[in-house]
């Protein structure tokens, strides 16, 4: 059974992909560190402290998530991402995006050929119905249906 949600969108755009979700903070560096240093196309996500996605590729898939946590470098992680081709189909929030992540993210759209969608404040009900696995689509106007 699909289910919508509404949140407010970051960054425009549209995708369909796997979901990969994590209901811990996501620590930006620590998850994309061996992605964007040592050549990891698929991007499996690094940090020994996020069990629910640890070693999970990350690219391509709806990131499912509550926040982002970590450093200042977080948003330029993020653009990284993009520039390097590996990122995520979108990332989903269920709570407000912090200012350093929704910078790297914006810039990523602005200055790649990247397309990763991002809306935030989906709500905690968002990250408690999805499960990594399920099929989620980012329409237009900022609403994700969950499948």
């Amino acid at each position: 059974m699909a289910k919508t949600f509404t949140g407010r969108v970051v960054v425009p755009g549209t995708a369909r992909a796997e979901a990969l979700v994590s209901h811990g903070g996501f620590n930006t560096l620590a998850s994309y560190q061996m992605g964007l240093m040592f050549g990891d196309k698929q991007a499996k996500c690094g940090d020994q402290n996020n069990a629910d996605i640890y070693h999970m590729p990350m690219a391509g898939k709806a990131m499912c998530l509550p926040q982002t946590i970590g450093s200042t470098t977080g948003g330029m992680v993020l653009f990284c991402a993009c520039a390097m081709g590996r990122q995520p189909a979108c990332m989903l929030f269920s709570k407000p995006i912090d200012s350093l992540a929704a910078g790297g993210v914006i810039l990523g759209d602005v200055w790649t050929d990247a397309t990763m969608p991002v809306i935030d404040n989906l709500g905690d009900e968002f990250l408690e119905y999805v499960k990594s696995g399920m099929t989620v689509t980012v329409n237009a106007d900022g609403s994700v249906t969950v499948e």
